[in-house]
């Protein structure tokens, strides 16, 4: 019976949102559709682009791999919350965190469809490794498919945020 009607309540962005869902709902769905996360992109459906990239109760994970039924009880995190897990969060006057503006001051994104995700995962990944090297952050970037780019920018953005 995966079309029964299932309720969804969960913590996105700080607010509570709750819905009546179809139990094979994705969350990346739910979020667009009944939390109006509008930075949660979908760009493969697979999970291998990185585009769909969130936090789950503090975990990076991929919207688009994710039932929003197996996020019911869940703290969910979009770009909206970018402050509140990059280091030193909180937006400058310009309205940017330190990493949105290194991305902006190196050219790390051209169409943008990407960088709400790897903006996201890349957070979560410096949280974890406060100082990468070059190898740690190519592979990091592994999970990300941007195809305006060319990554070296996207490269030279996150290493100037280490310095």
């Amino acid at each position: 019976m995966t079309d029964d009607l299932m309720d969804v309540v969960m913590s996105v962005d700080g607010a509570t949102v709750s819905a009546r869902v179809r139990a094979r709902l994705l969350l990346s769905d739910f979020l667009r559709e009944h939390a109006a996360a509008g930075g949660v992109h979908v760009a493969c459906g697979h999970g291998v682009c990185g585009a769909c990239t969130i936090v789950v109760d503090g975990v990076a994970v991929r919207a688009c791999l994710m039932l929003a039924v197996q996020a019911d009880g869940c703290a969910v995190q979009t770009i909206a919350s970018l402050p509140l897990f990059e280091a030193g969060g909180a937006p400058e006057i310009d309205g940017l965190t330190r990493l949105q503006r290194a991305f902006r001051d190196h050219h790390a994104l051209q169409c943008g469809y990407c960088t709400p995700g790897l903006l996201v995962s890349t957070a979560k990944f410096l949280a974890e490794f406060k100082s990468p090297n070059r190898a740690q952050i190519l592979d990091h970037l592994n999970g990300h498919l941007c195809r305006c780019s060319g990554y070296a920018n996207i490269i030279a953005a996150i290493e100037s945020v280490l310095q």
